[in-house]
């Protein structure tokens, strides 16, 4: 798993020096509402799915708009938790690359899921810790 995380990390910093994304604004209002959200979102989730949101085309779905993530936010909350191994379409383009679990506790992943909810335009509402105290930590 670790060579792996590794060949994804590589990945994403060939892609980054390779297609020029754009970096969101700093004044973005989900990083204000947001806060651990968006630094645990910096930390992790930025070489993948990159700090504009909008993912790696063929390799990583956008977070930006995306019709997969606002469809189901417990789903959200438990690939967070656990990763997921499921192919997955976002917006029509199929995804198949695995995600590994990106935080260790609940209230990291609703921080977390709420930050890319509402990030980069996303007007996703919220989810609580009260909805996802069910799911289980499995690795």
């Amino acid at each position: 798993m670790k060579k792996y995380a590794i060949f994804l990390m590589i990945l994403a910093m060939a892609a980054i020096g390779n297609q020029g994304f754009a970096l969101t604004p700093d004044d973005d209002p989900a990083d204000a509402k947001f806060p651990n959200g968006a630094k645990i979102y910096k930390a992790k989730c930025v070489a993948c799915h990159q700090l504009t949101g909008l993912g790696i085309p063929n390799a990583f779905p956008p977070l930006k708009g995306s019709d997969y993530l606002m469809a189901d936010k417990k789903r959200a909350v438990r690939q967070v938790l656990n990763g997921s191994h499921e192919p997955m379409t976002v917006n029509g383009a199929v995804y198949n690359l695995p995600m590994p679990f990106q935080v260790d506790t609940h209230q990291d992943a609703v921080d977390v899921i709420n930050y890319v909810l509402n990030a980069w335009g996303n007007k996703g509402g919220t989810i609580t810790l009260e909805e996802v105290k069910d799911i289980k930590i499995v690795r």
